[in-house]
């Protein structure tokens, strides 16, 4: 039995596999037709955890084909979302050029130093896609601290704390030289505003992998006794099309430029009809997760074929298990 084969593995049985995210029975649990407003989609929400609920900041896409941020609370992260009757996030493109043509896939962290939340996400410039950050302390008054990556460059979320003095920010520029490859980096700060320090930190692989020639950050860095863990996607270029699947990282806890393991197998792919079928078919993207750290559950938000949002459950010990069977890093 060869190693690949053998990480795959989590329980007994050599020819299932075992489910690490459950998909909910309710999924999906909110599309345009439960937005107060005129939208043409709803989909990759960040998640977090505010005043004791869950809160999503959803991605709206109008139907232009513009998107901006609407929040959406429930007390069980299930049913009962209570949505803002306008959008809570809008482009400002007259004072923010950069978010000319919409601004997409937010992803929250709180950052207890600041005693703030941090939303990094894309804005669509007329020169590419590029990563902006708002910070805020109510999801109704936002601080745009404005671009802080140049295109072509998106998938960004901050690290929760400052490690080392620094802030840390996991991002994936795309060359500009026609390098087919684009790989997940992290770079560092002192103030949030300007970076440096930018490393390589997950590659895509070659070949017939599932998550060959493009990577990019999902989910924020959770922080876990094993270390970091992180939830990414891979892009698989297919005669039919692109097809979007997440994989898990684990990285040194102290030392984030460090990976520790990589599954080789991806773990969530698009089975069901409303991730296979919508605006973009085969896509399952999160843009956030919520830990009930009592029990261990992680409900993870994501959205389906670029027209839905979903939710999926996981344990996080066994999150943990299954990634430490994983190859360790190839150096």
């Amino acid at each position: 039995m060869g190693k690949h084969f053998k990480t795959r593995l989590i329980g007994g049985d050599k020819n299932s596999y075992k489910e690490l995210f459950k998909r909910h029975k309710s999924n999906p649990i909110l599309t345009s037709k439960d937005w107060p407003y005129p939208a043409n989609t709803v989909f990759n929400p960040a998640a977090t955890m505010y005043q004791d609920k869950v809160l999503l900041l959803a991605r709206v896409e109008d139907r232009r084909g513009f998107s901006h941020f609407t929040k959406a609370i429930s007390e069980d992260g299930i049913n009962n979302w209570k949505i803002d009757e306008c959008p809570t996030l809008e482009a400002d493109p007259e004072n923010y050029p950069e978010e000319a043509w919409g601004i997409e896939d937010p992803r929250i962290t709180w950052l207890e130093e600041l005693g703030k939340y941090a939303v990094a996400y894309t804005a669509y410039s007329k020169g590419g896609p590029l990563v902006c950050m708002a910070l805020t302390k109510d999801f109704v008054d936002f601080e745009r601290l404005g671009p802080i990556m140049p295109p072509e460059d998106k998938d960004a979320a901050l690290f929760p704390r400052t490690i080392n003095g620094k802030w840390l920010l996991i991002h994936r520029p795309i060359p500009a030289n026609n390098d087919p490859e684009a790989h997940i980096w992290v770079s560092s700060s002192d103030d949030l505003k300007y970076w440096g320090q930018h490393h390589t930190l997950i590659k895509a692989r070659k070949g017939g992998w599932w998550d060959a020639n493009k990577v990019g950050l999902n989910a924020p860095p959770l922080e876990t006794p094993e270390g970091w863990l992180i939830l990414y996607h891979g892009v698989k270029q297919t005669a039919g099309g692109a097809i979007y699947r997440l994989g898990l990282v684990l990285l040194d806890l102290e030392d984030p430029f460090k990976v520790i393991r990589r599954s080789d197998e991806w773990i969530f792919g698009p089975e069901e009809s409303y991730e296979k079928e919508g605006d973009v078919d085969d896509v399952v993207f999160p843009c956030g997760w919520v830990l009930n750290e009592k029990t261990g559950e992680i409900k993870m938000y994501y959205g389906g074929a670029d027209t839905c949002i979903a939710m999926a459950t996981a344990d996080l010990k066994e999150l943990l298990e299954y990634i430490k069977r994983c190859p360790a890093e190839e150096k």
